[in-house]
């Protein structure tokens, strides 16, 4: 029998506030366990909680850029587990008002977008963090009451590659609106994925699993692969897929079970008595909408209208908005953007990916690419002596300028200096030469190749080609 995966995702994104979502708490990273906690987010008796107005704004930010329905009347429930890094034994989250619902996420798959659907997006408070060591467990709170927006998706994907697009597409836009950094390894993004399988052509749902533990893009990719195989083998050998919670094991590459999936009367909700409903009105709406930037899609499309680019390379350089701002500083001014492009493409790239670093790490400012790139179109210097001095560049954060001074790499262009070294060339290659004349006119490598190697690379190569084959022709 032939399947079908069902994949729906939920994403928990932590907000870039300077304090908790229900008090005063710093939310910095990193901090000593326990240093950043007070009598509210230490679930203390007879505290009360008092919500962070920038929460809300956030949201209300996402739910513009994904075009969903911001409900105008939400309210806060509490929601009730026991975890040891739970402090009050339950959760402030939101339940059947949340703030957010509808909408849909741009994915850009097999160079198109697609619009995949969200159920709701409600704000919630983190819970702490339990840390296992030898001697024990520990718990640090920290973490606990910073502010959460929880993103769940529609049931509406079939493919892991689809699942990815989707989380990628989301990650880059919370970044863009300046509301979540998406450090996946910081826990900053946290992704749960709910996954079943059914029979081509069938309407209703199978039973579900939900899969956590998964910090990457790649380990989501290879866990629910995992999981929509261990499915299938499940009802192929005529067993039925039981309904829990798995942990994704990377080094060995498999789900394991965790515990059974809890339903959600299991969680008591009800509305939270400390906080009173939320009222949102269009003037706030009208505010929020104002201070919204451009977003990946609008940039991506910008990019190739004005800039001719092409879309694969309008999409990696949109995908991360620091990037995109770069290319666009350097390609101020210059004729040909599809040319800077290029260079930030495979030579940047090729730097900073070899060493694990970002752009905000670069020494080379826009402004000085630019002007490496100038100095190939003024024939100051040849591509290959650029490469050279932009390695340099990356290294040191010099001007090309001073590199090139420093290093003698002027390129030459006298005719007549080159003209001279290409007849040495050929006064001592005669086979060669014979070689040329008798219609292997791959021949011309070869001398291009020696006028190189004396020259260090600083001959111009269009007059280097235009003596040699004027020269060999006679």
């Amino acid at each position: 029998m032939e399947y079908e995966a069902v994949i729906g995702l939920e994403v928990h994104i932590q907000l870039l506030t300077k304090t908790k979502i229900f008090c005063s708490c710093s939310t910095d990273f990193g901090a000593a366990p326990n240093t950043h906690v007070c009598p509210v987010c230490l679930g203390m008796p007879g505290v009360l909680p008092v919500l962070n107005r920038q929460v809300v704004e956030y949201a209300i930010k996402l739910a513009l850029a994904l075009n969903g329905n911001i409900n105008k009347f939400s309210r806060f429930a509490r929601k009730n587990y026991f975890y040891p890094d739970l402090p009050k034994g339950y959760q402030i989250s939101q339940y059947e008002l949340p703030i957010i619902t509808g909408g849909y996420v741009d994915a850009y798959i097999d160079g198109a977008f697609k619009k995949i659907g969200i159920e709701r997006i409600h704000m919630e408070e983190d819970a702490g963090k339990t840390i296992h060591k030898p001697d024990g467990s520990y718990v640090d709170l920290n973490r606990a009451g910073v502010p959460l927006l929880e993103i769940v998706s529609l049931p509406v994907m079939h493919s892991p590659v689809e699942a990815v697009a989707y989380l990628k597409s989301l990650k880059n836009t919370v970044r863009y609106l300046g509301i979540c950094d998406g450090n996946m390894e910081e826990g900053s993004l946290r992704c749960d994925a709910n996954i079943s399988i059914r029979p081509v052509g069938e309407e209703k749902l199978g039973t579900k699993t939900e899969i956590k533990n998964m910090n990457s893009f790649k380990h989501i990719e290879k866990a629910l692969e995992y999981e929509i195989e261990r499915q299938i083998t499940v009802l192929d050998d005529g067993e039925k897929v039981v309904q829990q919670t798995r942990l994704w094991d990377e080094k060995k590459g498999i789900t394991k079970a965790m515990r059974s999936k809890e339903e959600e009367n299991e969680y008591r909700y009800f509305p939270d008595p400390d906080l009173v409903p939320l009222l949102i009105d269009d003037e706030w709406i009208k505010r929020v909408k104002a201070t919204l930037p451009e977003l990946p899609k609008e940039k991506f499309e910008r990019f190739v209208k004005d800039y001719k680019l092409k879309e694969e390379d309008a999409k990696i350089l949109t995908d991360d908005k620091d990037l995109a701002d770069y290319f666009e500083a350097v390609s101020n001014g210059y004729k040909n953007p599809q040319v800077v492009a290029n260079w930030i493409l495979s030579e940047l790239l090729g730097f900073l990916n070899k060493e694990n670093k970002t752009i905000k790490d670069l020494l080379i400012t826009p402004n000085d690419l630019q002007n490496l790139l100038k100095l190939i179109d003024n024939n100051t210097i040849s591509g290959k002596i650029a490469k050279s001095v932009f390695a340099k560049m990356y290294k040191t954060g010099k001007k090309p300028e001073t590199i090139i001074k420093e290093d003698g790499l002027v390129q030459i262009t006298d005719e007549s200096e080159i003209g001279k070294i290409i007849d040495s060339i050929i006064a001592n290659n005669e086979k060669a030469v014979q070689q040329y004349k008798s219609g292997k006119k791959n021949t011309l490598g070869f001398f291009v190749g020696q006028t190189m190697k004396i020259t260090k690379g600083k001959a111009n190569p269009q007059i280097v080609n235009k003596i040699l084959i004027r020269k060999l022709e006679e």
